[in-house]
């Protein structure tokens, strides 16, 4: 199986190549990124808790879906992939703003990432799949940011950084 390669980019977004994922990550080099934050008709974010065998941040929770976009794959199509891929599921999406963010593992690798943001609505329930996703849950905005910090060793690192930002966003925009 040949390696998913990333998209590196300089900061403002113009792509300067390609690498292997797991190289970009060892290397902490700045990549494009996306990260999909579902919403139900209760104002409730969709959570994923990550698969348990993960190479990295195994069993903690972060937001649908992220990931890395494919040469030549917009950023609305990954992410609609891999929200399919991961959560079973389609729906449109909006692309809301991007932003770069640095951050380790918890296993010595570094994600550098321009991370587009992007939200969608949906109701149902998943159909997740086991290779990527342990769990799933609804919860509240607010209840996302007074759970973080009671159990911020619950949630991703790079969740942590996207949601304060989005939470932000959300402040000072009305969807």
């Amino acid at each position: 199986m040949i390696e998913e390669q990333v998209i590196l980019v300089n900061e403002q977004d113009e792509p300067i190549g390609l690498m292997n994922k797991m190289e970009a990550h060892e290397k902490a080099v700045l990549h494009r990124a996306f990260s999909v934050f579902i919403l139900n008709d209760k104002n409730e974010v969709m959570l994923q808790q990550r698969a348990h065998h993960k190479y990295h941040s195994p069993l903690l929770w972060t937001n649908t879906c992220c990931s890395h976009q494919r040469a030549g794959e917009t950023n609305i199509e990954a992410g609609k992939r891999r929200l399919f891929e991961e959560m079973g599921f389609k729906v449109e999406l909006k692309e809301l703003f991007h932003f770069i963010y640095k951050a380790p593992f918890d296993n010595g690798l570094t994600e550098h990432e321009l991370d587009h943001v992007m939200i969608g609505y949906y109701n149902g329930e998943p159909v997740i799949n086991d290779d990527e996703v342990e769990s799933w849950k609804w919860m509240t905005i607010e209840a996302i940011k007074e759970d973080m910090m009671v159990n911020p060793d619950t949630y991703t690192v790079w969740f942590k950084i996207i949601f304060d930002e989005f939470y932000h966003y959300l402040e000072d925009h009305k969807l």
